[in-house]
C-alpha cells in the first residue's frame, strides 16, 4: 500500500509559481493534503534514474539525469584566497570603508602588490655582517703587520750576525760615531759626579743635623750649669751659626745635584734615545741594502725583476728613514753640547763659591752666592709630611 501511495505521489502535478513556491492553498485544506504535497515534492525512492529538482523545477518536479551537465557543487577559488590571505588590518578596514568602492579596490590591489615591510631581524643580520667584515679587515691588517715585522726582523738579525762575524759591511759615519762615543763617555762621568754629589749631600745633611742637636744640648746645659754657663753658651751659638750656614750650603748643593740630574737623566737620555733609533734605522738600511745587492747579482728573469723592484722600493724607504734620523741626531748633539756648557758653567761656579764661603766662615758671601744664582732655601721641616698626610 505504501508503494502505491509513493507511485501516485510521483505522478501527481503540483502547481509551482515563478518563484519556485507552491501555490497558496485554501485555508480549509486539511493536514493530510499538506502532507501529500510535501510527499509529492520529494523524490521517488523506487526511481534510481531520476533526481528531484526541488521546488521551482519542471512540472512534476522531476529532472532526468541525462540533462545534468554541471556538477551540483561548484568550486569557488575566492573562498580559498580569503582563507589564505592574512587578517586585514583594522585601520585599513576603516580606511577602505570610508573610501569609495573604486578607491577601496585600488587600495586593496596596491596592498597585495606592495612587498611586506622588512623585519627587524634583517637589519640585525646586515649589522652583524658589517661587524664581521670590519673584524675580518682588522684581522687581515694585523696579519700583514705581523708578516712585515717578521720579514724585517729576519733581515735585521741576519745583517747583525753578518756584521758580528765580519761577513757583512755596515754604513759608518766617522764624525757622527765619534760624537756619539764622546757623549756616552761624558754621560758616564757626569753620572759619577751626580752620585758623589748626592752622597756629599747626605753626609753633610747628617753633619748639620748633628750640629743642631749639639747646639740644643749646649743651650740646655748652659741653663742648668751656672758655673759653665758662658762656655756652654759660646759653643751653643757657634753650633747654631754653623747649622745655619750648613743649611745654606745644603741648599746650594741640592740645587747643583738637581741641575746635574736633569742634564744627565733627561737631556742626555733624550739624545741617546734618538741615537738608538738612528742605530736601528742604520741596521735596517744596511739589511735592505745587502738584500738588494744580492738580488742584483742573481738572474734577471721576470720574477727576479719584480723582486728587485720591491727591494729597490724598500731600500729607498729605509734610506730616507736613516738619513732623517741621522740629521736629527746631529742637531740634538749640537744643542746638547751648547746646553751642557751653559748648565755646567753656572753650576760649577755656584758649587765653588758656596763651598769656599762656607769653609771660610764668610756667611755674607755665602748668602750673596745664593742670591746670585737664585737659590731658594726650603724652610725647616718642609721635607717632612704634614699631619694631614700622615693620617
Amino acid at each position: 500500500m505504501a508503494e502505491g501511495i509513493m507511485s501516485k505521489a510521483a505522478t501527481m502535478e503540483i502547481p509551482i509559481n515563478s518563484n519556485g513556491d507552491t501555490g497558496t492553498q485554501p485555508e480549509d485544506d486539511s493536514l493530510e493534503q499538506d502532507l501529500q504535497q510535501v510527499m509529492v515534492s520529494g523524490p521517488n525512492l523506487n526511481e534510481t534514474s531520476i533526481v528531484s529538482g526541488g521546488y521551482g523545477g519542471p512540472a512534476g518536479g522531476i529532472i532526468p539525469t541525462s540533462t545534468i551537465k554541471d556538477p551540483a557543487i561548484r568550486f569557488n577559488p575566492d573562498y580559498l584566497d580569503r582563507r589564505r590571505a592574512p587578517a586585514p588590518d583594522i585601520r585599513m578596514k576603516s580606511r577602505a570603508a570610508s573610501l569609495p568602492s573604486s578607491q577601496s579596490a585600488a587600495a586593496a590591489r596596491a596592498g597585495r602588490a606592495s612587498p611586506p615591510p622588512p623585519l627587524s631581524g634583517s637589519s640585525n643580520h646586515n649589522t652583524c655582517n658589517a661587524s664581521e667584515e670590519v673584524s675580518r679587515g682588522v684581522a687581515v691588517e694585523k696579519l700583514d703587520s705581523v708578516k712585515k715585522w717578521g720579514i724585517n726582523t729576519y733581515k735585521c738579525t741576519k745583517q747583525m750576525f753578518s756584521e758580528r762575524f765580519g761577513r757583512g759591511s755596515r754604513t759608518v759615519d766617522l764624525e757622527l760615531e765619534a760624537q756619539i762615543d764622546l757623549l756616552i763617555d761624558t754621560k758616564s762621568k757626569y753620572e759619577n759626579i751626580l752620585r758623589l754629589a748626592t752622597a756629599l749631600t747626605g753626609h753633610f745633611q747628617s753633619m748639620v743635623q748633628t750640629q743642631q742637636a749639639l747646639g740644643d744640648t749646649f743651650t740646655d746645659l748652659s741653663q742648668k750649669s751656672p758655673e759653665l754657663q758662658d762656655e756652654f753658651g759660646y759653643n751653643a751659638e757657634t753650633q747654631k751659626l754653623l747649622c745655619k750656614n750648613g743649611e745654606s750650603l745644603l741648599g746650594a748643593i741640592n740645587f747643583f745635584v738637581s741641575s746635574i740630574d736633569t742634564l744627565v737623566n733627561k737631556t742626555m737620555e733624550d739624545t741617546l734615545v734618538t741615537i738608538k733609533h738612528y742605530e736601528n734605522a742604520r741596521l735596517e738600511f744596511d739589511a735592505y741594502r745587502s738584500d738588494l745587492e744580492e738580488l742584483s747579482l742573481g738572474p734577471r728573469d721576470g720574477a727576479a725583476v719584480v723582486r728587485m723592484e720591491m727591494a729597490q722600493h724598500d731600500y729607498q724607504v729605509h734610506r730616507d728613514k736613516y738619513e732623517r734620523l741621522r740629521s736629527d741626531v746631529t742637531i740634538k748633539l749640537k744643542f746638547l753640547e751648547e746646553n751642557k756648557v751653559k748648565v755646567m758653567h753656572k753650576q760649577l761656579l755656584l758649587f765653588h763659591n758656596a763651598i769656599s764661603a762656607y769653609f771660610a766662615g764668610n756667611q755674607q758671601q755665602l748668602e750673596q752666592t745664593l742670591v746670585q744664582f737664585n737659590v731658594k732655601l726650603k724652610p725647616p721641616g718642609s721635607d717632612k709630611p704634614s699631619w694631614l698626610e700622615e693620617q
